[in-house]
């Protein structure tokens, strides 16, 4: 018989080969179906907040008060620096296949740091880990650092950039940025951002009192043109094998480092209240974004809220109603990730195990709507003390003072 086979004419031959071709291509498009109908169904989307701030890498002063100009992540990034790597790390043992950065530092017009990240630590094996390829993201502008043009705390003082005349906390404009890094296509031109948003325009808002006098803490001229986000709040809408998703992430301002108007806290529970509205249309026709369009979310929309919302509805220092209001939403579901590492270094607190930050509160969120996802599993990335991995968050030093948070979701519609 193999005799045979070989006194077959060329064409016949190339016949034969093209037929085996022709088999093989089948089956490597059977295989490709079947793998790309689980990549179809199957995400883990995960928020970190990195601490890739200029105060992570700033040298101190002499006034105890580092001296930033918003240079220092681009140096850190150049300098091969080890919590950069360490924080490359923990994305790459969690692989997500979208995950935003909370305090990414946004000071480059053309994105050079994020591509220097993705590139030079993300996209390079770290302690043999496998690297990761994110050929999409998104860093649009954010509040931190934009001036006021006005003394927004009455006190006269407007020497003193970092507390007086902004609209958002930072050094510099972009201190405290963030970015959304994805493995599928992001829709560019349908993104809404809500960087411009005056809180004022929110009906129902919280405005600071003084209590002391009983009047607005803000002057009526400040009132007026403060935006509601401290950062910023984006739709991001990305395209899942033909579905799309909305990433709806954000960081509202910390509620403390205020006084007794509660400026910071009032804050923090509009800028999660925003969402709230924004995914309830029927509640949304104030919103407007940055190109002028009203109104919130379109009906039967899969969405997920993701960030550091600097929120518990059982702890801290926030007004916990909003962020109590918005987990127990009907349109989201709460994943409540956990983990060992947060229990056992809190082991007195029964809330330990949802935290997310070293200091002990469940302060960053995934939140995936109802309509869209099944949840399959959730957790927070803190390895316990005797866990190799504890290395990389040991303390602030080796990476951040936040956990990441993941949720494994089936993407069903």
């Amino acid at each position: 018989m193999i005799k045979n086979f070989f006194k077959l004419s060329g064409l016949a031959l190339f016949s034969v080969f093209l037929l085996s071709t022709t088999i093989l291509s089948k089956a490597m498009a059977t295989d490709d179906t079947q793998i790309n109908k689980e990549a179809k169904t199957k995400l883990r989307i995960a928020t970190f907040n990195v601490s890739m701030e200029a105060f992570n890498y700033a040298k101190p002063s002499l006034n105890r008060t580092p001296n930033v100009t918003g240079d220092e992540l681009t140096q850190a990034l150049k300098n091969n620096n080890q919590q950069i790597k360490n924080i490359a790390e923990i994305i790459q043992r969690v692989n997500p296949d979208i995950i935003l950065l909370n305090e990414f530092d946004h000071v480059d017009k053309n994105h050079e740091n994020i591509l220097y990240f993705l590139q030079n630590y993300l996209g390079k094996e770290q302690n043999k880990q496998t690297s990761i390829d994110y050929p999409y993201f998104y860093q649009g502008t954010v509040n931190t650092g934009v001036k006021v043009n006005t003394n927004i705390n009455n006190d006269d003082k407007n020497n003193q950039p970092t507390t007086n005349n902004l609209h958002g906390f930072g050094y510099f404009e972009g201190h405290y940025g963030m970015v959304l890094l994805s493995k599928y296509p992001i829709n560019e031109k349908a993104i809404r951002t809500f960087q411009h948003f005056k809180w004022s325009d929110m009906p129902g808002a919280l405005k600071p009192i003084d209590p002391s006098t009983k009047k607005s803490w803000f002057s009526d001229d400040v009132w007026s043109k403060l935006r509601l986000s401290s950062k910023s709040h984006w739709d991001i809408p990305v395209n899942i094998n033909g579905n799309t998703v909305h990433i709806l992430a954000s960081h509202p301002t910390p509620p403390v480092f205020d006084g007794p108007e509660n400026r910071n806290g009032k804050r923090n529970h509009d800028e999660i209240r925003f969402w709230f509205d924004y995914i309830n249309n029927t509640q949304a026709s104030y919103i407007y974004d940055d190109n002028g369009n009203k109104g919130g979310l379109s009906p039967n929309q899969p969405f997920v809220i993701l960030g550091d919302q600097n929120a518990s509805s059982v702890e801290g220092d926030a007004i916990n109603s909003s962020i109590n209001a918005l987990i127990t939403n009907d349109k989201l579901q709460d994943p409540m990730p956990t983990s060992l590492g947060g229990e056992s270094h809190q082991s007195d607190n029964v809330n330990a195990q949802y935290h997310t930050a070293y200091w002990g509160m469940r302060a960053d969120y995934v939140l995936p709507s109802v309509l869209g996802f099944t949840i399959k599993d959730s957790g927070v990335f803190w390895p316990q003390k005797n866990d190799e991995a504890f290395r990389l968050i040991k303390d602030r030093k080796a990476s951040s003072d936040h956990r990441l948070v993941w949720v494994d979701l089936d993407l069903t519609k």
